[in-house]
Parts: C-alpha cells; structure tokens; sequence
C-alpha cells in the first residue's frame, strides 16, 4: 500500500511535467512521422514500431525525472522521515512509469483496430513486461545522484536515441549485417519489438518465449540495479 501511494504522488504531480510530455507523447509521433511519410511500408510494420516507441518512451519518461525533482523541490525529507525503504520507494517510481507507459500503448493498439488490425493477444503480457522493464531502466537513468532533471534527461537521450536505432524498429534484425544483429541483442527494445511484430502477424527472429525470458531478465537486472544504485544516491541529493 506504501508503494501504492507513492505511485498515486507521483501520477498526480509529474504527468504533465514538460519532459514527460514531450519525451512521452510528441518525440514518438514525430519519430513515427519522419519515418512513415514518403515510404511505402506495409501498415502491420509500422504499427508494430509505433508501438514499441510509444512503449518504450513513454515508459522512460516519468522515472528519470521524479528523483531530481523531489530533490529540487525539497520533497524527498518527507518520503526519508517516513518509515519506507528505498525499495518501497523505487517500487512506487515503477508503478507510476509504467502506468504510463501502458496507458500510452493504449493509443497505437487502438489505432491498429480502426485499421483492421488484430494484433494477437500475446501482445498484452508482453507490453506489461516491456513497461516495467523499461520503467527500471529510467530509475538507472535517475540514479545519478543530481537535482537537475535536465542532467537526467540528457544521459537518458543519450541511451535511448542508440537504443531506438539498433533494436529493429527502422530496420528489421533479419536484414542487420552480422555486427548489427550483435548489438541488437544488448537492447531491452529489440525483444519487444520482436514481440510486436510477431503480434502484428510479421516473423520474429527468435522465438516468443525466448523474448519473454530475456526480456524478464533485463527487467530483473534494472530493477536490482536501480535499488542499489539509489540507495547510494538518495542521501547525497540532500
């Protein structure tokens, strides 16, 4: 319940902060746009990437930023004068992102409906596993022991514009020369985005379980990651 309420904190003040919005909602749709007009691709290929942006930003644009924000604001005392840990803390931060990141998805899978598209349900667990893990992957990010959510957002573009390019989105991982189907394989998005294509009725390039067992193991990782790196980091924001 602790964690719940965080979460309920952190919905109401920071989703319409500017870097959400923007790193959120517009970025992906201008992505989207620049990639769709003038190319003739199949609708199926497009509204697979649409969604594995809309996921992914919009997944890492709320917990980047709620650390240096309840440092600038002087809010952070209050959550340390209360009897929660840094894991219930890390906990409520998740909730709250991937929230997000799963509303947002709502958007692009509604919009392959009106457009006859019935992505198969597999696709529902899979966006639930991909927002929280790439929840945990934005408490990385936030990590950074500064109360500048500017600093924040500026090391987070620097991970995520790479990450959009290598994980097949653009460019499926089948057509990748040898060297990028390796690189690919270190994103989070690439498993996700290998789900998302199968759903929308395109070939994966590995076997759907085997996404989710990756893309779990990624989750893990930031998840525990984020947990140590904040403990270290919270009583320096002071």
């Amino acid at each position: 319940m602790k964690c719940l309420a965080i979460a309920k904190k952190d919905i109401m003040m920071y989703y319409l902060k500017g870097p959400v919005v923007i790193f959120g909602i517009l970025l992906p749709l201008f992505l989207f746009l620049a990639f769709w007009v003038g190319r003739d691709l199949p609708l199926n290929f497009l509204m697979a990437g649409l969604l594995s942006m809309t996921v992914f930003f919009a997944s890492t644009s709320v917990s980047p930023v709620i650390a240096p924000w309840e440092g600038q604001m002087r809010t952070l005392e209050r959550l340390l004068v209360c009897p929660v840990s840094t894991s219930t803390i890390i906990f409520g931060d998740v909730i709250a992102s991937l929230s997000f990141g799963i509303c947002m998805s709502l958007i692009p899978l509604l919009l392959a409906l009106c457009l006859g598209f019935t992505p198969n349900p597999v696709i529902i667990p899979a966006i639930l596993l991909a927002a929280f893990c790439f929840s945990c992957l934005g408490l990385l990010f936030s990590a950074y022991p500064t109360n500048l959510p500017s600093t924040v957002m500026m090391i987070s573009s620097l991970v995520r514009f790479p990450l959009i390019f290598i994980s097949g989105i653009f460019i499926p991982v089948q057509e990748l020369p040898a060297w990028g189907k390796a690189v690919s394989m270190i994103s989070p998005l690439t498993y996700f985005t290998d789900i998302a294509r199968d759903s929308f009725g395109m070939n994966s390039f590995l076997p759907i379980y085997l996404d989710f067992i990756i893309l779990a193991g990624f989750s893990i990782g930031f998840l525990v990651s984020a947990i140590k790196l904040h403990e270290h980091a919270l009583l320096r924001r002071l």
